[in-house]
């Protein structure tokens, strides 16, 4: 079942259970997974529901710093539950050497040698690593392997 089936079937459930915590989640995920396929005009991929979902929690995370600065507890733990539903949809994030490896093949494979060629490099990669990890630490390891070589 693709992730997209699996949220509205759980969404389902969750008004049937009465899980107020899961169903306010779904429906936000949801709600903004139509929003792009409107303005798509045609169904999402796999990977771009996979993006959604990972703007969905850095989103969250965002909003516990918020919270954090504001000390605003009941804030926090919304948005941990939040993350928690969000994360069970996510395949395994990619470990730091994982994203060094795919960086450093797509590094070869462009033949990229300076800084100036991170563009390339990322276009190359992002697809791969899609929903499997932070789009700025990507970015980040990048870099590191560009200026180092």
């Amino acid at each position: 079942m693709d992730t997209q089936k699996q949220i509205e079937s759980d969404f389902k459930t969750a008004l049937r259970e009465g899980d107020t915590d899961r169903k306010r989640t779904l429906r936000m995920v949801l709600s903004a997974i139509k929003l792009a396929e409107i303005e798509k005009g045609d169904h999402l991929s796999e990977g771009e529901i996979l993006v959604i979902l990972q703007k969905e929690l850095k989103s969250r995370r965002e909003s516990i710093s918020d919270a954090e600065q504001a000390n605003r507890q009941d804030l926090i733990s919304e948005s941990e539950i939040e993350i928690g539903i969000l994360e069970k949809y996510l395949p395994q994030a990619l470990t730091e050497e994982e994203i060094t490896l795919l960086a450093q093949q797509a590094i070869s494979e462009v033949g990229a040698t300076s800084p100036k060629e991170m563009g390339n490099v990322m276009k190359v990669l992002m697809p791969r690593i899609m929903g499997r990890a932070d789009g700025a630490a990507v970015s980040q390891t990048v870099r590191k392997l560009l200026t180092d070589e």
